[in-house]
């Protein structure tokens, strides 16, 4: 019965750190998700503006940055982790242009706006209020 019940905790344990191995990373799932739902809608608008536009000309080429691989909290709790978008014309350097968080369990983006912080969608020429308390750290409780 104990070899058994040791080969069944054994296989339990590969069983889990298979499962783990295949889960994508936070970062990574992080960054799948502002691929997919930011940059991506993002450059298929800027494709569509007319060659004679006044306004500045897109970027070549755009990077996802996450800057920090634990999820922060939020003054509600919830989980977010911090990113930013890096823009590159021609072969200059690259350049911040955009910040913002991912919230972890609905994957809700938002970008900064001056001090605020607005869905994404807003990038995307969307009208979308500053929404408070989004992406900023909650205050650690304080000990009695």
């Amino acid at each position: 019965m104990i070899r058994s019940s040791s080969s069944f905790v054994v296989a339990f344990t590969f069983t889990l750190a298979a499962a783990a191995a295949a889960a994508p990373s936070l970062e990574a799932w992080a960054k799948a998700r502002i691929q997919a739902n930011l940059l991506q809608p993002l450059a298929k608008k800027e494709e569509s503006r007319s060659r004679f536009s006044r306004a500045a000309p897109p970027p070549t080429e755009r990077r996802v940055r996450v800057l920090a691989s634990t999820l922060s909290r939020d003054a509600k709790g919830r989980g977010f982790l911090p990113y930013a978008i890096d823009a590159r014309y021609g072969d200059d350097e690259w350049s911040e242009t955009y910040v913002g968080c991912i919230y972890d369990k609905t994957g809700r983006l938002f970008v900064a706006v001056g001090d605020e912080h607005r869905p994404a969608e807003f990038l995307l020429g969307k009208q979308a209020e500053p929404v408070p308390g989004v992406c900023q750290v909650a205050p650690p409780a304080e000990r009695s």
